[in-house]
């Protein structure tokens, strides 16, 4: 196998399987769940949505598909009711709220439920309470996100993951800025390393090397196009189907990868490519940040925290490979010849791998 007149090493077969295994894993693979709470006179609406697999997972009988039907949905009622009840606990003053069942709604669309309850203040509206939950343990991975509402907007956001500590909120309070900005700041920083597409598609861009110059040109091409399409996609001004973006995300890797592969040439595509492939990406940001199911008056501060929190995720990315592969060349050019034909192959492969599971879910 050649590569603009480099000699691929034979080691190289093993790596197929490598890249191969790293590609099964879900490029967003980050099990979600979200719980609305709107403060009234007489108590609290909670809405909870939840994926028919986690809830499944509590009834050893059901299968996911099953509780997207209405009969099993009525036949299950009880043992759902009793699954939240007992993983989503609002207290007053040490006083656990009784929670009614009002209703639960299929989502058959995105594959969730909707469980509709109501919790009664003890007496009149209490000066604060508290909210404590962890809805699927059994997945340490699961997040929940948490929206608290008063006087019809957004008063609170937080998100519940691990052995999270309740959270207590003052009814009549607004959560500052500087809180949200914290929060979706390190949602970006997370949604960038949970996902192994954004980050092959950055390494295959610095794989070819380059001055400090062309390399800031190239990473500035990539964050101005997925800025663009980020914000016009969370405010829905565009909003192309994540059926369409994300085998479009997989082949932007192949075309990283295989460009690197095949060596320099005349001509250095990447600064088209960052940009181009950018605007792609930046919708792949924006379905992440809509299924956090944010409402418009929070979206502002909400994008420019995540966007922010792109740049540094993906910032780390560039200032860890970049540096180690500009050394690896100055000590050992064979080698680093050899490190670049290996990481583009396995970017290329990866990216391969991933278009055609996407075109065919």
């Amino acid at each position: 196998m050649k590569a603009s007149g480099r000699r691929v090493p034979s080691f190289l077969v093993a790596l197929f399987a490598a890249s191969l295994s790293l590609a099964t894993a879900a490029a967003h693979d980050a099990p979600t769940s979200f719980i609305d709470l709107r403060v009234t006179p007489e108590g609290l609406e909670a809405s909870v949505t939840a994926s028919d697999t986690d809830l499944a997972h509590g009834l050893p009988a059901i299968e996911p598909g099953m509780l997207l039907q209405p009969a099993v949905v009525a036949q299950e009622r009880a043992a759902l009711a009793g699954m939240i009840r007992s993983r989503l606990e609002i207290t007053v003053a040490e006083q656990k709220l009784p929670a009614d069942l009002r209703e639960i709604v299929p989502q058959p669309a995105k594959r969730d439920l909707r469980l509709e309850f109501h919790y009664r203040w003890p007496a009149s509206a209490p000066a604060s309470f508290s909210v404590r939950s962890r809805l699927f343990p059994y997945d340490p991975r699961h997040r929940t996100f948490l929206n608290i509402y008063q006087n019809g907007s957004l008063q609170r956001q937080e998100i519940f993951e691990g052995d999270a500590p309740a959270i207590a909120f003052r009814t009549g309070s607004h959560q500052s800025v500087l809180a949200v900005v914290r929060q979706f700041l390190f949602e970006g920083i997370h949604h960038i390393f949970i996902g192994p597409d954004h980050i092959l598609f950055v390494v295959g861009l610095l794989l070819l090397g380059g001055s400090l110059t062309r390399l800031l040109k190239i990473v500035t091409a990539f964050t101005i196009a997925h800025s663009i399409t980020l914000g016009l996609a969370t405010f829905r001004l565009v909003s192309p189907p994540p059926s369409l973006i994300e085998p479009a995300i997989a082949l932007s890797i192949v075309f990283v990868g295989a460009s690197a592969l095949l060596g320099k040439g005349e001509r250095d595509p990447r600064i088209l490519f960052a940009f181009c492939f950018g605007l792609i990406h930046g919708f792949g940001f924006a379905n992440a940040l809509q299924e956090m199911m944010l409402p418009r008056d929070a979206l502002g501060w909400s994008l420019f925290a995540f966007n922010g929190g792109v740049e540094i995720g993906q910032g780390c990315i560039v200032l860890t490979v970049a540096p180690l592969l500009a050394l690896l060349r100055q000590r050992s050019p064979v080698l680093a010849e050899r490190v670049v034909a290996a990481g583009a192959l396995l970017v290329t492969t990866a990216g391969a791998f991933w278009f055609f599971q996407r075109v065919m879910a």
